[in-house]
């Protein structure tokens, strides 16, 4: 049983294996990849530049039927597809690319409401360039993933998919 101890479908991120598993409603693991967390490690504070722990769900999605490798900005496509001369006119950019899974907190005062909300926040999991390291903390709070990954995860899931991101 994953740390979220509920029976439906959901996302299991371990911040400590950096490590994201969408997990059936009978515990089978259906897909498994590695991802990058928060440079600034776990924490629920606004401004904090940690990944959030706790339950959380997918509130919103973003990108669908995109092109992979689609640069976003507040969540909107730029027009750019990314590549390595476009990081190089921009080398300061935290690239968003591909898809959005925007997470919304479900535990009021912890990461949800005043000073700790996820959403408000913005913390998505998303897709980064391939030149990014995996298995490696280096996010501003977000979960980074290949950009295959997250295409993949992103069609197997649906708004209200619970989230679950925990330490161990």
């Amino acid at each position: 049983m994953s740390a979220s101890g509920g029976a439906g479908p959901h996302i299991d991120i371990n911040i400590a294996s950096q490590s994201l598993a969408l997990v059936d409603g009978r515990g089978c693991r259906v897909f498994e990849c590695p991802v990058s967390t928060a440079l600034n490690g776990p924490g629920e504070r606004n401004a904090s530049g940690c990944t959030p722990r706790g339950k959380h769900f997918v509130r919103a999605k973003v990108g669908g039927g995109l092109p992979a490798n689609t640069v976003f900005v507040a969540r909107r496509p730029t027009g750019e597809i990314y590549t390595a001369e476009l990081a190089s006119r921009h080398p300061d950019r935290d690239w968003i690319l591909s898809r959005i899974l925007w997470l919304c907190g479900s535990e009021p005062g912890k990461n949800r409401g005043p000073g700790v909300d996820s959403f408000r926040r913005f913390i998505y999991i998303h897709g980064t360039p391939d030149t990014e390291p995996m298995g490696v903390a280096k996010s501003h709070g977000c979960v980074r993933m290949r950009n295959a990954d997250v295409i993949t995860l992103f069609d197997l899931v649906e708004p209200g998919t619970a989230v679950v991101i925990h330490e161990a």
